[in-house]
């Protein structure tokens, strides 16, 4: 095998919340955590040159070691001491920075396309704690499907399966640094937090409008008071028919969960007209764990 073709999907977040502020700055979180349909496409190449090149169709994307994609290419690399090149082609379609764990899932298809292509002896588990050292969210991206996440986000337990459902995701032309977010976050007065465990009652049971009424992310509290046009967003996704509407991760990027193909096109189409925004996606639950 001289090549390999990852498919990196995007996650969302249908609860979200934040515990306790560690002394080193970290977050203690529990989340339940989607994989959706939307993805970026890796291509991984052996080569003769013995160096690492990464190629991508954004312009302005860094392309050395402060890739999340360069970075994993590298450490397998020295590790393993790969005597071959490695020639990632990335192309990317979940957009940055948007709370949607865009680079945290080029990394992960990173990690497993590389093992996989020079045959390195690394079990699935080992994955996992290489993944890890990369980002909080790593994991969860080798993982995929629907789980609950705990600690800063490493702890992971699987979920049953998110129902069928169609996914709109907009996302705002601006970005939202994470870290500021929950630096500027006061634990003691959040407004609500999520009930995990009726969420997980209703998974179990199937029940889609149940879960949408139970949507909430703590960290809108700090994102939509920055901006109001994450909330114009999701009362525009309710007004279309959507069952629930949240703001993923820390932003900027809203999802809405429809019951119907017409309403969540529909509620596409409003939001590009009404908030000129250009980044919109229709898609699904993704619960299958094959790359």
């Amino acid at each position: 095998m001289e090549q390999i073709k990852l498919f990196a999907r995007a996650k969302i977040n249908p609860a979200l919340n934040v515990i306790e502020k560690f002394e080193n700055g970290y977050h203690s979180i529990e989340t339940i955590m989607q994989t959706v349909n939307l993805f970026d496409t890796l291509t991984i190449y052996k080569t003769n040159n013995n160096t690492i090149t990464l190629n991508t169709n954004l312009s302005w994307l860094p392309k050395d070691n402060r890739n999340l994609v360069y970075k994993t290419a590298e450490y397998f690399k020295n590790k393993y001491e790969i005597k071959q090149g490695i020639t990632i082609n990335l192309y990317k379609n979940i957009p940055v920075s948007a709370g949607l764990a865009g680079g945290s899932t080029d990394c992960a298809a990173t990690l497993i396309g590389i093992r996989n292509l020079f045959k390195l002896p690394i079990s699935n588990d080992e994955l996992f704690e290489i993944g890890k050292n990369f980002g909080a969210d790593v994991p969860f991206c080798l993982l995929r499907g629907t789980a609950i996440a705990k600690g800063i986000g490493e702890k992971l337990t699987p979920l049953h399966y998110f129902p069928y459902c169609y996914i709109v995701i907009a996302k705002p032309s601006f970005s939202v640094s994470t870290a500021s977010v929950f630096e500027n976050l006061n634990i003691n007065s959040i407004k609500k937090r999520p009930d995990i465990e009726k969420i997980i009652f209703f998974l179990n049971k199937q029940d889609l409008k149940s879960i949408c009424d139970n949507l909430v992310n703590v960290l809108e509290e700090v994102t939509i008071q920055r901006h109001p046009i994450i909330a114009k967003i999701k009362q525009t996704m309710l007004k279309n028919g959507a069952l629930g509407s949240l703001m993923s991760g820390s932003g900027s990027s809203v999802f809405g969960i429809f019951n119907t193909k017409k309403n969540a096109i529909n509620s596409i189409k409003e939001i590009k007209f009404k908030y000129n925004i250009k980044e919109t996606f229709l898609t699904i639950p993704f619960n299958n764990f094959n790359y």
